[in-house]
């Protein structure tokens, strides 16, 4: 990479739905090139925030509530238009009788969250007593009728749930039904101060990913096989995630976050006319 003597910081989400934004960057050798930070998404969404990264994932809420010191990289994110099958609410009752019951919301979930919040209130009419804990589902469930999570933990606990009786709300699934319109969960973005001074490298960086994404798209299973080896679920089960999710972020991935922001913005939880502006150097 060209432009600056320092590598880039980036972030890196240690979960499986990034892996294949990340699978060809290590066939590549562009991992050589920058500075890979690996955290939790909530400790990803502060360091980019507050400048402790230059470029990263973030997800779409905390996104919004700083659209100000961000550029989004196009066509880069994780979402779906259908089933995600990684942000799940799992309960123990049916949704529509929550009201006034407790809903443990998983500490890494941002997006997850408030879609669940925003979903059991507007379209179940439900008003549940919340509360933050570590996502982990059995003791989530030890104090609540219904979860929130995210990510590999979201994925077990889909796979877990029909022996134990608990019924799962793919919240990806759940958002198209409510809107007609893909969901975006996170997206990749570069703060506009290093963008504006260094846009050579944000530009490599976000080249990068593209070519990581689009060659793990193209040998998916080979992908799926290879992770199964140090992940707990079979290759064929990583296949089907892999597929579900959506890495793209065209024109309908763009109504569907606007409309995310919309719909958030009547709760207070973001500004109401965020200033999404896009990488374009």
């Amino acid at each position: 990479m060209t432009g600056s003597v320092d590598r880039p910081r980036v972030g890196h989400i240690q979960f499986l739905n990034c892996l294949p934004i990340y699978w060809g960057l290590m066939r590549s050798g562009a991992l050589i090139d920058v500075d890979l930070r690996k955290d939790t998404p909530d400790r990803l969404n502060t360091a980019l925030v507050n400048g402790d990264l230059d470029i990263g994932p973030i997800s779409l809420v905390e996104y919004l509530r700083h659209a100000d010191d961000l550029l989004l990289l196009p066509d880069l994110a994780v979402g779906s238009d259908g089933p995600v099958l990684s942000v799940n609410l799992v309960s123990t009752r049916p949704l529509a009788e929550l009201d006034g019951r407790p809903v443990a919301l998983g500490s890494t979930s941002r997006t997850g969250v408030l879609l669940a919040q925003m979903l059991l209130a507007q379209r179940y009419g439900v008003a549940p007593k919340y509360f933050t804990c570590p996502p982990e589902l059995t003791e989530m469930l030890l104090e609540a009728d219904a979860a929130v999570l995210i990510g590999d933990a979201a994925l077990r606990a889909l796979y877990e749930a029909p022996r134990r009786g608990l019924t799962v709300t793919d919240l990806g699934q759940a958002w198209r039904d409510w809107s007609g319109l893909p969901m975006v969960f996170a997206v990749w973005a570069a703060r506009r101060d290093f963008a504006s001074q260094h846009p050579g490298l944000v530009k490599d960086v976000h080249e990068a990913f593209l070519r990581s994404r689009d060659l793990c798209l193209a040998e998916l299973d080979a992908v799926a096989a290879a992770a199964a080896r140090w992940e707990p679920f079979d290759a064929a089960t990583l296949a089907e995630y892999f597929r579900a999710l959506d890495f793209s972020l065209g024109d309908r991935q763009v109504a569907g976050l606007r409309e995310f922001a919309r719909r958030a913005a009547g709760t207070g939880a973001v500004p109401a006319e965020p200033s999404i502006r896009f990488f374009t150097g």
